[in-house]
């Protein structure tokens, strides 16, 4: 227990996969760390829960470049934390599985690019130029993203890049195909595809996956559990229940401390907010920010958010598919925040969770459902989390079941007589992301990355407060991937970027 005149090297406020990366780094390079999370569970998007003997992912439902050699791999072994990992390969032949309306056909990804092209050319003899060249134009981007290669070039050159590079626009005028079109784009759920998203965004998730694709088994939490365990035990401190609601200031107008809920002072050197920005400016004072720099985070738009069901299969019903579908049942796939209560849901992902009984069964599934903040508006006052068990009452839990009912529905094309088969569900909305993760409009997958406004949408680890930095999902990409990435990009300026990545790649 700190002393009242204990002063941290870093603060890390929020234990997302950007804290808590972050403080596994900086305390394996020396810092006194500590990472103050508000809530009971650590890990935000990485967060589980368990119903009926089933564990349930609430984000993270799979995970890319995990093989021998890619970047996830690499830097999992720099955490330390790779041996311990209890993961599930994907199929080689089909990670991801395409479906469109009622179509028998399942178009599908293959992990490697060879493979990935070869699959899709099955299904699209005349179009191996587009797909060979859609191969190659994800690779170039990864090629000219030197953190991507975890390659710490000294100027960090992204020139090649076009990031005003549209991904729909560019991934049509790859080929006339209407379908091929739209089968590249299949899996823009990942992202919270739309007409704005960048190709740059497209191509960093893709090439993820595409490399290797991996399930997390017992869920992703293990990631988050085996990350503070790293920060302890290089000396740091990790404490849930901890809510930062303000900060206090040197005169300088550096920040000196931040002030817990229930009243206690945490002082510090430096500051890390894997808060989204918008929060982070409002628990840190808006006052102490640049009018600019508040008008221009306040004018980002975030992603949407999405309705889950998660349902526990009866034992033995079920067959287990090792790989991802995705249910596309409107034309138009880069508009998926547009629906009616008709065609809802028209776009969905499934993903099942393992058996550990049995590899023959699934133990049960998660199917993710785009869904706008409007749809829970009348409920929008209400908060609800593990330490916060209130009810948002009655006519919340019927539209709940209301809509349950309509995914399970929408199920029966790849799962017949399904219904029969469930022992139980639980389903999420935009409130309970909202909740859980402190993430404005139950955002998904933060702030929405914008083609035409593409270096206004990436946010700088910096701010206009000298020791106050930012983490996690809303600065340039989301995703285990992404925050890795950014949270490395936090750390560059807290330690040697040269020496840092020199460790991570000694791994």
């Amino acid at each position: 227990m700190e002393s009242k005149e204990e002063i941290y090297g870093v603060v890390i406020i929020g234990s997302g996969m950007g804290g808590l990366c972050c403080g596994t780094i900086l305390a394996k390079e020396g810092k006194k760390v500590i990472i103050l999370e508000k809530n009971r569970q650590l890990g935000g998007n990485l967060q589980v829960f368990s119903r009926d003997k089933c564990v349930f992912d609430t984000g993270v439902h799979y995970i890319g470049g995990l093989d021998e050699g890619q970047n996830m791999n690499q830097l999992f072994k720099y955490f330390n934390i790779l041996k311990d990992l209890k993961l599930k390969r994907l199929n080689e032949d089909g990670f991801d599985h395409i479906h469109f309306f009622k179509e028998k056909v399942h178009y599908k990804y293959g992990i490697g690019y060879q493979n990935f092209a070869e699959t899709l050319c099955a299904h699209f003899p005349n179009e191996k130029a587009a797909i060979d060249k859609y191969c190659a134009s994800i690779l170039d981007i990864v090629k000219k993203l030197p953190l991507a290669q975890l390659k710490a070039d000294e100027d960090d050159s992204i020139a090649g890049i076009d990031f005003t590079l549209n991904a729909r626009q560019y991934i049509n005028s790859l080929t006339s195909d209407k379908r091929l079109q739209k089968v590249l784009g299949g899996t823009n759920m990942l992202y919270a595809g739309s007409y704005k998203t960048p190709f740059y965004v497209h191509a960093l998730v893709l090439n993820s996956y595409i490399e290797s694709s991996w399930r997390c088994v017992d869920g992703a939490s293990q990631i988050a559990k085996l990350l503070a365990k790293q920060v302890m035990k290089y000396g740091g401190v990790v404490r849930n229940r901890s809510e930062v609601v303000s900060a206090n200031y040197n005169e300088g107008g550096t920040i000196k401390s931040v002030i817990l809920k229930n009243g206690k002072e945490i002082k510090g050197k430096n500051f890390i907010s894997n808060m989204h920005p918008k929060i982070t400016i409002d628990t840190f004072g808006e006052k102490h920010f640049k009018k600019s720099y508040v008008q221009r985070i306040q004018s980002l738009k975030n992603t949407g958010s999405m309705f889950t069901l998660h349902i526990a299969f009866k034992e033995n019903m079920v067959p287990y598919r090792n790989y991802n579908i995705f249910q596309i049942n409107q034309d138009d796939i880069w508009d998926l925040t547009h629906y009616s209560d008709n065609t809802w849901p028209s776009y969905y992902m499934a993903t099942m969770t393992p058996n550990f009984k049995s590899e023959k069964f699934g133990s049960g599934m998660s199917v993710i459902c785009g869904m706008g903040m409007e749809e829970v508006a009348a409920w929008n006052a209400s908060f609800n989390n593990v330490t916060n068990q209130k009810s948002r009452g009655e006519d919340y839990e019927i539209f709940k079941n209301y809509k349950a009912q309509k995914v399970i529905n929408a199920l029966e094309i790849h799962f017949p007589d399904i219904r029969n088969k469930i022992k139980s569900y639980s389903a999420s909305t935009p409130l309970t992301q909202r909740d859980y993760t402190g993430s404005p409009d139950g955002s998904g997958y933060g702030i929405e990355k914008d083609s035409e406004a593409a270096f206004k949408t990436i946010v700088n680890t910096k701010t206009n407060i000298p020791n106050l930095f930012l983490t996690g999902q809303n600065l340039t990409l989301h995703g285990i991937l992404g925050v890795s990435l950014s949270a490395l990009l936090t750390c560059f300026n807290l330690c040697d970027k040269n020496t840092l990545m020199k460790k991570i790649n000694a791994a």
